[in-house]
C-alpha cells in the first residue's frame, strides 16, 4: 500500500510566471536573488522563487512517501478573484503538478465567487483527487449552505473535501497592508489560520456533517487543534454535538506544523485512526516529526482519499 503525503504546495515555474505578470495581488517581485510574494489578505513574504520539481521528487525518498497531493495554496486567494484570473492561476498550477511527474497528484479548486457543481465536475475529471476550500469559505453555517451544491456534488461523487487555511471572500475584499504593518511575519499563522480553522470545525459539525454525513473531510493543521475545544464546547451545553464532532468517522486530521505534543493530544481526543501524515512543504521544512510514520499512516489516508488512492 503506498505511502502518502497527503498536504504539500508546489510553487512551480508556471505558477511563478503567472505570478509575476501581475498587479495586483496575489503577485510577486523580485529583490535581489529573492522574491517577495504579496497576497491579498496577509502580510507580504520573501520567497526563494519557483521550484525544480526534481528536488521535491527526492524528498519523497528522503520521507519515505510514496505520492504527495498537492494543495493550491489558498493564501493567494484564487477563490476569490474574477474567474478569468483564478483560471489563468490555476491552469499555471495544474501544468506545474503534471511536470513534477507521476508521484504527485493534486487537490482541485473552485471559484467562489458563484459556485457551480460543474466547475467541480470538470476539476475532478482532470484528475484532482477532491475539492480543497479556504476555512475562511466554510466559518459559519450559512457558508456551508452556500457551498450546499457543490458538497453535495463531492459527496455524490465519492471524492473528498481538504478544509486549509485561507482567507473568507470578506477578508480579501477588506485586505490592508496597514493591517499587519505592526505585526511579525509569521502572525497570520498563529492567529488567523489557527481561528479560522476553528470556525470551520465547528461550522462544519454543527451544520456540514448533518446535511453531508458520507462526505470525506480532511482538515489541515490538526483543524488548528479544534478537537481540544470539545471538552468547553460540552461545558457550555452541547454535550452530544461534542460527543458527534469527536466521534466523527468521517473526518480526518493532517499533522503538518505540529509536534508530538499536539499530535498526541488530538489522537486522545479523536482517536489515532483519525490522523493522517501531511507535511506542509515547502511552507513547512518537513522534518518536524509526524504524528504517524507514513507506513503506520497509509490505511488512514487511503480510507480518507478512496479510490483516488
Amino acid at each position: 500500500m503506498a505511502a502518502v503525503d497527503t498536504h504539500q504546495h508546489l510553487w512551480s515555474e508556471s505558477l511563478w510566471e503567472v505570478l509575476a505578470c501581475r498587479n495586483e495581488a496575489p503577485f510577486v517581485r523580485r529583490q535581489g536573488d529573492r522574491w517577495t510574494l504579496h497576497l491579498a489578505a496577509e502580510p507580504a513574504c520573501l520567497m526563494p522563487g519557483p521550484e525544480d520539481p526534481r528536488d521535491r521528487a527526492s524528498l519523497l525518498d528522503r520521507d519515505g512517501v510514496d505520492f504527495a497531493v498537492v494543495a493550491p495554496s489558498t493564501a493567494l486567494g484564487a477563490e476569490w478573484l474574477p474567474r478569468e484570473e483564478a483560471e489563468e492561476l490555476w491552469a499555471a498550477h495544474r501544468v506545474g503538478v503534471r511536470a513534477a511527474g507521476q508521484r504527485f497528484r493534486r487537490w482541485g479548486s473552485i471559484s467562489l465567487l458563484d459556485p457551480d457543481p460543474a466547475d467541480l465536475d470538470a476539476e475532478l475529471r482532470a484528475g484532482a483527487v477532491g475539492l480543497c476550500l479556504p476555512a475562511g469559505a466554510l466559518a459559519s453555517g450559512h457558508d456551508v449552505d452556500r457551498l450546499g451544491p457543490v458538497l453535495e456534488h463531492l459527496e455524490r461523487a465519492g471524492a473528498p473535501l481538504f478544509i486549509h487555511p485561507g482567507p473568507s471572500g470578506a477578508d480579501v475584499a477588506s485586505a490592508s497592508e496597514a493591517r499587519w504593518s505592526a505585526e511579525p511575519w509569521w502572525w497570520p499563522g498563529l492567529t488567523d489560520y489557527v481561528a479560522t480553522m476553528q470556525r470551520a470545525w465547528f461550522a462544519w459539525g454543527a451544520r456540514g456533517r448533518r446535511e453531508f454525513p458520507e462526505l470525506r473531510v480532511l482538515f489541515a493543521m490538526l483543524g488548528g487543534l479544534a478537537p481540544l475545544q470539545a471538552e468547553r464546547l460540552a461545558a457550555r451545553g452541547a454535550g452530544r454535538l461534542a460527543a458527534r464532532l469527536i466521534a466523527d468517522q468521517h473526518t480526518w486530521y493532517e499533522t503538518s506544523s505540529y509536534g508530538p505534543h499536539a499530535h498526541a493530544a488530538v489522537a486522545a481526543v479523536v482517536g489515532d485512526d483519525r490522523l493522517v501524515h501531511g507535511s506542509d512543504r515547502p511552507v513547512v521544512d518537513g522534518d518536524l516529526p509526524s504524528a504517524v510514520a507514513p507506513a503506520h499512516a497509509n490505511e488512514h489516508a487511503h480510507a480518507l482519499l478512496g479510490k483516488a488512492a
